[in-house]
């Protein structure tokens, strides 16, 4: 049987909005926080042992319920069917320059986008994605952006340090390397030399290297 302070705890996490700290929990249930925040530990071990299509958790230095990530599928089809407020290539573009650079300015955003921010940067404050947290002390003092709690609850972490590394999603040296070679053929000219020839002389052919490359990667 479930203490009363173990159906207290689900009760509340259960019904917030937002994540709850563990110290306004043990406020709201009169205990000890240490022995609040080795509950809910308790009961996240207790819901993965079981094999929930749910998950208690902490992130956004709080408690929440969310759905596990192996239900992904199955949420992505219940959320997002119908939906037509989902975030643009652009703005999730920004939002990422923003999470991994800030603080940072609308101008460097741009710099490194190479096009105008504006209205991309607006919508993310409208969404409460990223919000002004500093100026910069040079000329102009130009406002600077970070995320928020809104975005790490969003994310399903606790702290921008669980982001994933950048190095994650760039390919590495000899992926380039071999994706450089697979573009670049020989010909044979009128005197029966060879010559190299770029992609855009043959197209087609660097198209079908290119994909036999990727194939034989996956």
């Amino acid at each position: 049987m479930a203490t009363e302070l173990e159906r207290a705890l689900e009760a509340m996490v259960m019904v917030a909005d937002v994540p709850v700290p563990t110290a306004t929990l043990a406020a709201l249930t009169g205990f000890d926080p240490e022995q609040v925040e080795d509950t809910l530990l308790g009961l996240a071990e207790q819901f993965a042992s079981q094999g929930r299509g749910f998950e208690l958790v902490r992130v956004a230095g709080g408690w929440r319920f969310q759905s596990h990530p192996d239900q992904a599928p199955y949420i992505e089809r219940f959320v997002l069917e119908g939906q037509s407020a989902r975030l643009s290539a652009a703005a999730l573009e920004t939002l990422a320059i923003v999470a991994y650079k800030q603080p940072i300015s609308r101008a460097q955003i741009a710099s490194i986008r190479g096009v105008g921010v504006e209205s991309v940067v607006r919508t993310l404050e409208q969404r409460g994605y990223i919000t002004e947290v500093a100026r910069d002390p040079g000329p102009g003092q130009a406002v600077l952006f970070g995320t928020t709690p809104e975005f790490l609850e969003k994310m399903g972490i606790d702290s921008l340090s669980q982001l994933p590394a950048i190095a994650d999603f760039v390919p590495g040296a000899d992926v380039v390397e071999a994706l450089e070679q697979g573009l670049r053929v020989e010909v044979v000219d009128d005197a029966g030399s060879q010559a190299p020839q770029t992609a855009d002389d043959d197209p087609e052919g660097s198209r079908r290297r290119l994909e036999d490359f990727l194939d034989g990667d996956r």
